[in-house]
């Protein structure tokens, strides 16, 4: 049994020139403790997939199913229990910039009932699981974005998560920050063998961390494959253009 499963998903946004399909018949599935990657450009439909999965937007038709639980028949009360096993990642890290680094990660201990005390003693945990214990004082503006991140990571996991939806969370961070933080990524699936679907518009991304990848255009599904296989491969012209601008970037780099 599949840890998600995505099935038909369709979404329609209504807008004053009619209705946009932002999502056409996706389906896929996703194992525990795998990283899965979904990739396109702009505008390809990730950003909508991903909201979906967690139910901050409801598909206009299809479902999605977490451990077998068809999450689109959840009540409200039922859906924020299963959200809370859904950690989120964002590109703008989401940071709380009156709160200490330590009280914004103990903040969903707070909210979940433990003790201020117990609550920052476990965050304390978490930040140094993240690798930044000395910068548990410290307020979000004092920080790198690598470190915000890191924070942001932090958090996430003191919700204790089965599931963590990183949606761009590297994009707005320099080539050598994004390695760290995939890495840190990485070391966290094995650690706590939580299950990661990583949103993004970088093949680089995808090469780095990612066991299996579904390739999105237009907000169609267009190929789904081993890392390996879609770099060897590549079946559709969706996921060949994606290659070949990762090419073209490299070779700027290089000159």
């Amino acid at each position: 049994m599949a840890f998600l499963r995505a099935e038909h998903l369709c979404k329609e946004f209504v807008s004053d020139d009619g209705k946009i399909s932002a999502l056409s018949d996706i389906s896929f599935e996703v194992e525990k403790g795998e990283i899965f990657g979904i990739i396109g450009l702009s505008g390809a439909g990730k950003s909508t997939l991903v909201r979906c999965i967690n139910r901050l937007e409801e598909p206009t038709s299809g479902c999605v199913y977490i451990k077998d639980r068809n999450i689109n028949e959840l009540s409200d009360k039922q859906l924020r229990t299963e959200r809370r096993r859904i950690g989120m990642i964002f590109q703008h890290f989401n940071l709380l910039m009156q709160r200490s680094v330590l009280d914004n990660v103990a903040l969903p201990l707070e909210i979940a009932g433990v003790r201020k005390k117990e609550a920052r003693e476990k965050a304390r945990g978490y930040l140094d699981a993240v690798g930044i214990p000395d910068k548990a004082s410290a307020f979000p503006s004092q920080l790198s974005g690598g470190q915000k991140q890191r924070v942001a990571i932090a958090r996430v996991l003191a919700s204790d998560p089965e599931l963590l939806l990183c949606d761009e969370a590297t994009s707005a961070l320099d080539p050598q920050t994004t390695r760290q933080i995939l890495s840190l990524l990485r070391d966290i699936n094995k650690k706590y063998g939580i299950t990661i679907i990583i949103i993004t518009h970088a093949m680089t991304v995808v090469q780095e961390i990612c066991d299996r990848v579904a390739v999105l255009e237009g907000g169609r599904l267009m190929e789904m494959n081993t890392v390996k296989e879609l770099f060897a491969h590549p079946q559709t012209k969706a996921a060949k253009r994606l290659l070949l601008i990762q090419d073209n970037n490299e070779e700027e780099a290089v000159l």
